[in-house]
């Protein structure tokens, strides 16, 4: 599925192996339990194929377990050197249960970006799987080389063929939707097609799967329904199914997020201010804000330069008869670098400036330098749930 060892945990993210291209690399504890899964399975296959290795066939089934998820990392990391050639940020890229995923920041600005962006993973995997193919003439058939580079072909070429299925959130799916995109011109006409097709996908996975093992399209015979093996297709297939439905869901709501992104609008969000001194007692700081009908309070010095940003939380908390003999400036917060929010700023854009300097409440400002407001980030994340909650 797709999109230095130092024994430290990410945020989330699992044991980071290291930073290829500047790109953590995180294995997920899922990982390991996938990798006892295709140790224990490929060990039961080289007891057929390899009778003599005896219990060494786990230590051989355990390198090849590592060597496939390596695959995975080399297919990832093509998604991860088109996304820095386009100049997307990738967050991390993670090797999880069934697979790996390169978190990508950005949407491409093209489809052909985005077609190409989705096509070089697969790509890479039937390069892959090309070589092994070619690796099998230079070792001996029925040897443990042999064998393991003949499994790594096959599961390279499962990788990209799997990969290449035409919806979200396989490679496929992306690449389905940079078609509709390219056609309608709409990238979220291009995501609905593709995560629908993804649902119904998973649905032909869910009944298709179980149907082809047991009928033995698949080059096994089953005679009789019923037995571990059946219960085995069975689970696997739901698992399957049940990561594309979650996946394709998970597409369509990204893409209604970043449909309603440009409703979030630094400039609209703003509530008015008054500009007020550090001396100044709260309760006539407030009524001064009353007067004018504004809703937040920036300190300035004498020069009529804002410092801090009075916080809502800490006005709050002060009962009413104190307020004559509270100064602003012990409820203010500095303005630290970062907390100068410009008022054009919008959309993906803002939240980025928002997620780097975390805090309460912003000074917005024009171009010019001048005041425009105070930007609450409770304000902010009122407006993205409502954007949220309206039909794309």
């Amino acid at each position: 599925m797709d999109g230095a060892a130092n024994g430290r945990r990410g945020p989330g993210g699992g044991i980071l192996m290291g930073k290829p291209f500047g790109v953590p690399v995180y294995v997920a504890p899922s990982w390991f339990l996938v990798a006892a899964l295709i140790t224990w399975v490929f060990g039961g296959q080289l007891e057929r194929v390899l009778p003599e290795l005896g219990a060494a066939r786990y230590l051989v089934s355990l390198f090849f377990a590592v060597a496939f998820y390596a695959s995975v990392l080399v297919h990832e990391l093509a998604h991860t050197v088109a996304a820095l050639r386009f100049k997307l940020p990738v967050r991390r890229i993670q090797l999880q249960f069934f697979g790996g995923v390169s978190e990508i920041e950005k949407e491409s600005e093209t489809p052909g970006r985005e077609f190409v962006l989705a096509f070089v993973g697969p790509l890479l995997s039937l390069v892959l799987a090309g070589v092994f193919y070619g690796a099998m003439y230079l070792v001996e058939p029925g040897t443990v080389p042999g064998v393991l580079i003949a499994g790594l072909m096959i599961s390279n070429l499962i990788v990209a063929i799997f990969n290449l299925l035409p919806g979200l959130p396989l490679d496929g799916g992306r690449m389905l939707r940079a078609v509709v995109w390219a056609v309608t011109g709409k990238p979220m006409t291009g995501t609905v097609a593709a995560a629908w097709v993804g649902r119904a996908l998973a649905v032909t996975v869910l009944i298709g799967l179980p149907l082809l093992t047991h009928t033995g399209a698949l080059g096994n015979e089953r005679p009789e329904i019923g037995g571990v093996d059946s219960l085995t297709d069975a689970l696997l297939a739901a698992i399957l199914a049940a990561i594309i439905w979650t996946g394709a869901g998970n597409s369509l709501r990204m893409a209604r997020l970043r449909a309603h992104l440009p409703d979030l609008r630094a400039r609209t969000l703003t509530r008015r201010a008054v500009p007020v001194e550090p001396s100044l007692p709260l309760s006539e700081a407030l009524r001064r804000a009353n007067e004018a009908g504004a809703r937040a309070l920036v300190v300035v010095d004498g020069h009529g330069v804002p410092t801090a940003v009075v916080r809502e939380t800490a006005i709050v908390a002060i009962p009413e008869h104190r307020r004559p003999w509270v100064a602003v400036s012990g409820l203010a917060q500095d303005l630290k670098e970062g907390m100068r929010v410009p008022a054009e700023l919008a959309g993906e854009d803002l939240l980025d400036h928002l997620r780097t300097t975390p805090a309460t409440e912003y000074l917005v400002v024009e171009d010019t330098g001048e005041i425009y407001g105070v930007l609450s980030a409770a304000d902010v994340e009122k407006a993205f749930v409502a954007a949220m909650a309206r039909p794309s």
